[in-house]
């Protein structure tokens, strides 16, 4: 089980990467998602949950699964749905602004006054 779940994490990292170097920004858009995905399997893997076991500490209970790592995945997951949509607008207002959705660290030519 645990090779399936490094697996799937090194999957979803892989195709991650693989889509942030890609040139336009709706990849690069799914390729920031793809790695907070594996991101947040990755935290909630390393915190081997314990299926049945109380998260509290009590009187009697000899075992306990680890709170920590479910907190840390939701707060991952909202701040990942808050990113994703602030990176979502901007990209639509580099669209609508420039007609292009090609990422490039190349300037804009300017248009020419000629044709004006």
């Amino acid at each position: 089980m645990e090779f399936l779940v490094a697996t799937g994490v090194g999957a979803l990292t892989a195709s991650g990467v693989y889509l942030l170097l890609r040139g336009r920004t709706f990849a690069v858009i799914l390729g920031l998602a793809l790695l907070s995905y594996a991101v947040n399997v990755y935290l909630f893997a390393m915190g081997r949950l314990a299926v049945g076991v109380p998260p509290i500490i009590r009187d009697g209970v000899t075992a306990y699964t680890d709170p920590l790592p479910q907190a840390l995945v939701l707060t991952a997951i909202v701040i990942s749905f808050g990113m994703t949509s602030l990176i979502v607008i901007l990209a639509l207002r580099a669209y609508l602004e420039t007609g292009d959705d090609h990422v490039s660290a190349e300037p804009l030519a300017e248009p020419d006054d000629e044709l004006a």
